[in-house]
């Protein structure tokens, strides 16, 4: 395992601080995305063509050697734009409350956790190779969106705070695990996946905050914040492929005994 981590075979990026502005951004995107598609044609072909991004991308990255900056961060995005749309198909079309849906996507998550877990003994990024590790990584991001987007609406609506009060919210919370991890030794792993959680509900609160004309929302459409989101990921991620700032030393978390 440590030999091909060294040799760069991870299918993940590195984690810096940009990886968490272009995660942020996904998750924005694809809210603000999927609910302009939603509204402006048919919500059952919309949600056929975010499954179909999404089977593509998912396959695009699977195919994949080792990690690719467009890729992954393709996949990532039509996770975003296809989670948004699983998590809101519960509630419109089937009425289920979104405390219940933010209920059932939690069990999920805990679930994906678990089998991994059980699987593979750990939780890490860091070992994440092409197979199972890789698979159960995906099932994890997607399950992540799905409860993301539930929870985000939960706050905003069900319990009525509204979507700047829900960012105020949730930014508190994304920076919980940071703190903890610097300065009280919170485990690596338990702080990356709850931050990892809490910037789906966070970047949908945004996109919502900025294109909705209701609780609270500046009103500047969808279509026009998902064009400014997407133009801003773009331009990250080609920053990231040009740079290779994500890559890192894969090396060095073996030799510190981080890799399992």
């Amino acid at each position: 395992m440590a030999r091909l981590l060294k040799t760069g075979l991870r299918k993940v990026p590195e984690i810096t601080v940009l990886f968490w502005v272009v995660k942020l951004l996904t998750t924005a995107m694809g809210e603000s995305t999927s609910d302009f598609f939603v509204f402006q044609i048919n919500p059952y072909v919309a949600v056929l063509l975010g499954c179909f991004g999404l089977v593509v991308s998912l396959a695009l990255q699977l195919a994949a050697p080792r990690y690719v900056a467009w890729t992954y961060w393709l996949a990532v995005t039509m996770v975003a734009v296809f989670g948004t749309m699983a998590a809101d198909v519960l509630h419109v079309v089937l009425h289920i409350p979104y405390l219940v849906s933010t209920v059932f996507f939690s069990v999920c998550l805990a679930l994906v956790f678990t089998a991994w877990y059980v699987s593979e003994r750990t939780l890490s990024i860091h070992t994440v190779l092409a197979g199972r590790r890789e698979l159960f990584y995906w099932a994890t991001v997607i399950a992540t969106f799905a409860l993301g987007t539930a929870a985000g609406d939960l706050t905003a609506s069900t319990l009525g705070l509204g979507y700047f009060a829900s960012v105020i919210l949730f930014t508190i919370c994304f920076a919980l695990p940071a703190i903890g991890y610097a300065w009280f030794g919170l485990n690596e792993v338990f702080a990356f996946w709850f931050a990892y959680v809490i910037t789906r509900p966070l970047g949908a609160s945004v996109a919502d905050w900025l294109g909705k004309p209701y609780l609270g929302g500046l009103g500047w459409s969808d279509g026009k914040v998902s064009l400014v989101l997407t133009a801003l990921i773009v331009i990250f991620v080609a920053c990231l492929a040009v740079t290779r700032l994500d890559v890192g030393d894969v090396g060095a978390g073996v030799e510190h005994g981080e890799i399992r």
